[in-house]
């Protein structure tokens, strides 16, 4: 391959997400950026080969708590999401583009707590959460997306 054809090619994260319900509620994060979310995130570089149910477990930790039980479902939602994470003038691209695959999964028990990263937790409900209040790019489309499946 040609040094020009991969100019011609986009880098992406990887992330896993996790549509998290309880009694008919969905719970939703607010991000370090200050951007309503839901529970999961990245993958690491050294995550490669890791189960990608051991790396939602480790983002559920660090966002919501270890105490947090949870039957974890299948993928139910793919998304691709545009952020900009550093300052514009640093250097590189400040946009960062992402894509992931959206898990369903059923509260069993425990109380999620704030992560490190996390500056506001809610429980929303599915049948009349309006995401466009909160979210917002790829999302806002993703939480469209399964909040349509969940209201059919």
């Amino acid at each position: 391959m040609a040094d020009s054809d991969l100019i011609h090619k986009d880098q992406y994260y990887v992330a896993v997400k996790v549509f998290l319900k309880k009694e008919g509620k969905l719970l939703i994060i607010k991000d370090q950026w200050g951007d309503w979310d839901i529970p999961g995130g990245r993958l690491k570089k050294h995550e490669f080969e890791t189960n990608l149910e051991d790396v939602i477990l480790r983002k559920m930790h660090e966002e919501i708590g270890v105490d947090v039980q949870y039957d974890l479902g299948a993928p139910v939602v793919m998304m691709r999401h545009e952020r900009i994470e550093q300052k514009p003038g640093e250097g590189a691209d400040p946009a960062i583009r992402i894509f992931a695959v959206g898990y369903e999964a059923q509260w069993i028990a425990g109380v999620p707590e704030k992560g490190e990263y996390i500056s506001e937790m809610k429980w929303v409900s599915i049948d009349t959460f309006k995401p466009e209040a909160c979210f917002v790019g790829g999302w806002l489309r993703g939480v469209q997306d399964y909040l349509a499946l969940k209201r059919l």
